[in-house]
């Protein structure tokens, strides 16, 4: 229960962060501008995203809306499926929501524009990214981890039973 109770707090903290991180990023930097943060490594770069990574559907802000809003309706279901019954799906998923509340806030509250901030200098075409980016990323491979982990599972379970139906018939 606790880790439950864990993740919804992580969720609403990612977004609480990433929002604070946007409004610091905005009121402090000019857009367009880099400041080194870890140098060598990571760059802050403000830019305001009207798309999502790389720039892919810039301008469309409603169809971008739209898609996040299905997505956040199917981790939903995905939540009220198998939520309860595992801490990995149950953390992946918020992290997921969290991060796609935090953008969605920004393209809804900031004329269609995501702020976006932190840049690889070591991979310069990666796109420029936010804390929201992060919290759906790392969701997203969780995710991926628990649908992994459950064919595994699955797979050794019908083993098993093929197994013991072989013992039955023997």
């Amino acid at each position: 229960m606790i880790s439950y109770i864990l993740a919804v707090i992580t969720g609403l903290a990612v977004i609480g962060v990433d929002q604070y991180t946007k409004y610091i990023v905005k009121s402090t930097m000019v857009l367009g501008s880099s400041d080194d943060f870890i140098k060598g490594i990571i760059d802050l770069t403000y830019i305001e995203n009207t798309g999502s990574a790389w720039g892919m559907l810039s301008g469309y802000t409603w169809l971008l809306l739209s898609i996040t809003f299905v997505v956040m309706l199917v981790l939903v279901a995905l939540l009220l499926k198998f939520g309860g019954k595992n801490k990995l799906m149950f953390w992946s998923v918020i992290l997921v929501m969290s991060g796609g509340l935090g953008n969605m806030y920004d393209r809804i509250f900031r004329n269609g524009k995501v702020i976006d901030f932190f840049h690889f200098e070591f991979i310069p075409d990666f796109p420029v990214f936010n804390v929201a980016d992060c919290a759906i990323v790392v969701g997203a491979g969780m995710l991926v981890l628990y649908f992994i982990l459950d064919m595994i599972k699955e797979n050794r379970a019908n083993k098993a039973a093929a197994k013991r139906k072989n013992d039955a018939n023997s």
